[in-house]
C-alpha cells in the first residue's frame, strides 16, 4: 500500500526545524557573501563531480517532457499584474526529473525530484521555473556550491569522494547539509505527480497599483502526497516514473495548486538554504493542469534550459545570490548538450 503523505503534512515544519538544527535560524541570517564564480568552472565541476554523460543535461539527466495548462486564481490577480494570472488558460510547457547527472539515474532511490515549466505568455512573454522536491537548496551561493561539489567529487583512483574533505566542507558549511537530510526523511515519491515542488527563492509579485507582496512558492498536488513504503520502492525497481506518470495524465490525476507562502517582516528571502518559518499566510495563485505527456525522448524541452531568471512584468527575484547565478551555467549547458547532439527532452 502506497504511504499517503498527507499524513505527515502537520509535523513538517517540526521536521525542518530539526533538519536545520546545525544551520542558522530562519529569518536571522541573509546569504553569506560570495566570490565571483565562472559559469564554465561551475559546469566543468558538475561534470567532474556527477559525471559527463554527452548529449545530456548535466543537472536533471533522467527526465520526461509534457504539456499542461494554467489557469490563475481570482485572487492572484490582486497580487501581481502578470498576464499568467489573467484567469485565462495559460500554455505550459512541463519538464518532469530525477537528480543527477546520470540519465539512468534510479526512480526507487531517496533523491530530488525537479519540475520545470515554462509558460507561454500574450505578447511572447515567457515566464520559465526550476522547482525541486525539496524546501530548500543545497547551496546559500555560488562559490559554496563549487566548494561543495568539489569536496565531493571522486577520487580517480578510488572512484569514490574523500570522505574527509566532504567531512571538512559539511562542517565548515553546515546548511549544506539541509536538503540532503529532508530527502532521507522522506520516503521515495509514487509518482512525479504526487509530490510537492518548491520554488526555494524569493520572489515578490507587483500588482496594478504597484502594491508588492514578496514570500516563496510551493506547487502542491491536488490529489494529495503519496510516498512508497521501502518495501514498495525496491518492488518498483528503477524505472516506474515515466509509465507512472502517463497513465496518470490519461486518467487526469496530475494537477498542482501553486500556492505562496507570504513572507513577513524579518524574514529572509535571499537565502535558499533557509524556508519560511512555519504557520506563513499561503494564497493559491491558481491551478497548473498536466494534459499530455511526450511519447518519445523527444518533444518540447530539447531547446529549454528552463532559466528561473526569466520573468515576466509582474514578478521579479530578490537578490538571492543563487537565483541570480543560474542564468550562466545554464546556457554554457545547453551549449555544449546540443553542441554533443541532444539526446532527450
Amino acid at each position: 500500500m502506497n504511504f499517503p503523505l498527507s499524513k505527515l503534512a502537520p509535523v513538517t515544519a517540526g521536521l525542518l526545524v530539526s533538519l536545520m538544527a546545525a544551520a542558522p535560524a530562519a529569518g536571522q541570517s541573509a546569504a553569506p557573501a560570495t566570490a565571483p564564480v565562472s559559469p564554465v568552472a561551475l559546469v566543468d565541476q558538475f561534470e567532474a563531480t556527477g559525471g559527463k554523460f554527452e548529449g545530456y543535461r548535466r543537472s536533471g539527466a533522467k527526465g520526461i517532457c509534457a504539456m499542461g495548462e494554467f489557469v490563475g486564481s481570482a485572487e492572484s490577480k490582486n497580487i501581481s499584474s502578470t498576464s499568467a494570472f489573467s484567469g485565462q488558460k495559460i500554455p505550459v510547457i512541463v519538464r518532469f526529473s530525477v537528480g543527477g547527472a546520470n540519465p539512468k539515474a534510479p526512480d526507487n532511490a531517496k533523491s530530488q525530484r525537479n519540475m520545470a515549466l515554462e509558460f507561454a505568455l500574450p505578447n511572447g512573454e515567457v515566464w520559465q521555473h526550476g522547482n525541486i522536491s525539496a524546501p530548500v537548496f543545497g547551496a546559500a551561493t555560488p562559490s559554496q556550491l563549487l566548494g561543495r561539489l568539489a569536496s565531493q567529487q571522486p577520487d580517480p583512483a578510488t572512484k569514490a569522494a574523500d570522505p574527509a574533505k566532504v567531512k571538512a566542507f559539511a562542517e565548515a558549511n553546515p546548511e549544506v547539509l539541509i536538503q540532503g537530510r529532508w530527502f532521507a526523511s522522506q520516503p521515495v515519491p509514487a509518482s512525479f505527480g504526487s509530490v510537492n515542488y518548491w520554488g526555494v527563492h524569493g520572489f515578490a509579485f507587483t500588482n496594478s497599483k504597484g502594491e508588492k507582496t514578496a514570500g516563496k512558492w510551493i506547487f502542491e498536488p491536488v490529489g494529495g502526497l503519496q510516498g512508497l513504503t521501502d518495501e514498495e520502492a525496491k518492488a518498483k525497481g528503477p524505472s516506474f516514473l515515466f509509465d507512472d506518470l502517463r497513465q496518470r495524465v490519461a486518467d487526469g490525476q496530475v494537477a498542482f495548486n501553486f500556492n505562496l507562502e507570504i513572507a513577513q517582516a524579518g524574514d529572509s528571502l535571499d537565502n535558499a538554504t533557509l524556508p519560511l518559518p512555519a504557520g506563513r499566510r499561503k494564497i493559491t495563485l491558481g491551478q497548473l493542469r498536466v494534459t499530455s505527456v511526450s511519447p518519445d525522448a523527444g518533444g518540447s524541452c530539447l531547446t529549454i534550459n528552463f532559466d528561473p531568471n526569466r520573468l515576466p512584468k509582474g514578478v521579479e527575484g530578490l537578490g538571492d545570490p543563487m537565483l541570480a547565478a543560474r542564468s550562466a551555467p545554464y546556457a554554457v549547458s545547453m551549449g555544449r548538450r546540443l553542441g554533443e547532439g541532444a539526446k532527450q527532452q
